[in-house]
């Protein structure tokens, strides 16, 4: 059960579009904000830029920089071999596998232009030119789409993240470990023009004993660049045709607040 603060605040569901696949990856957004969109700030990547794309074909006029230090020479080597190693013991070739060996020339062929992957890491406070702080990417920057989602680093990112808002339009936020950090979740939601309206547990990392989802995707809206109701949601979620699961063998997470 999630506290009441965390309670998306209402929005016709008409506004509400999944941009992404209907699997890990896709994500719920206002559409209003689509066309507003200047700069696509992704934070974390791995090897999934399906999100992107699906936005980049709803307004091909915005740009996209992704920054992620793990995705690299050595990861794409690793993953090679890995994905052609699983297509060989494969009893029956499936398409899925076969699109999974050949992922890289896709990452070649998206990354170009005014879409780009920088390999660097997002901090706090930079220590090496391997590392890069949130103020120096947004800096000439406005109507933000920021997306984040950095396996638990962000929480070290929220202050800066604040101190940018009125550059951010739209924020989307994985957070993880939320049983262990709702005061820090808390704490970045007040006093903040950016208000949610739209949640989904991530079901890869279940519950805890009190049925705290562990991983949260928050879709979050500022109230300066769009006018919203200051009413909180009735929906249920997850909202049919709308969430989807994360990882399909597992049962989706519904979500009460208390």
């Amino acid at each position: 059960m999630l506290p009441k603060f965390l309670k998306p605040y209402h929005t016709k569901k008409s506004n509400l579009i999944r941009i992404g696949p209907n699997t890990d990856g896709g994500y719920v957004i206002d559409k209003r904000i689509i066309n507003r969109t200047r700069t696509i700030i992704t934070c974390g990547l791995n090897d999934d830029w399906e999100f992107e794309k699906d936005f980049l074909k709803k307004n091909n006029k915005c740009e996209i920089i992704a920054y992620d230090h793990t995705v690299n020479q050595k990861f794409w080597k690793e993953r090679f071999l890995k994905d052609f190693l699983s297509l060989i013991l494969l009893k029956k070739i499936k398409l899925n596998k076969i699109i999974d060996v050949f992922k890289y020339v896709d990452y070649l062929f998206f990354f170009r232009k005014n879409i780009k992957h920088i390999e660097k890491k997002i901090v706090s406070k930079k220590r090496n030119n391997k590392e890069i702080t949130i103020n120096e990417i947004m800096q000439n920057k406005k109507k933000i789409f920021l997306k984040v989602d950095i396996e638990g680093s962000e929480y070290e990112v929220l202050r800066d993240i604040k101190k940018n808002i009125n550059k951010i339009d739209f924020l989307i936020i994985e957070f993880h470990d939320v049983d262990k950090n709702i005061r820090k979740i808390k704490n970045f939601l007040s006093k903040n023009n950016l208000k949610i309206i739209h949640l989904h547990a991530n079901n890869y990392g279940g519950v805890n004993r009190n049925k705290i989802p562990k991983v949260l995707e928050l879709s979050m809206l500022n109230l300066k660049t769009i006018s919203l109701k200051n009413i909180k949601s009735k929906k249920k979620y997850p909202i049919m045709n709308l969430d989807y699961k994360n990882f399909k063998r597992r049962e989706d997470i519904k979500i009460q607040f208390s």
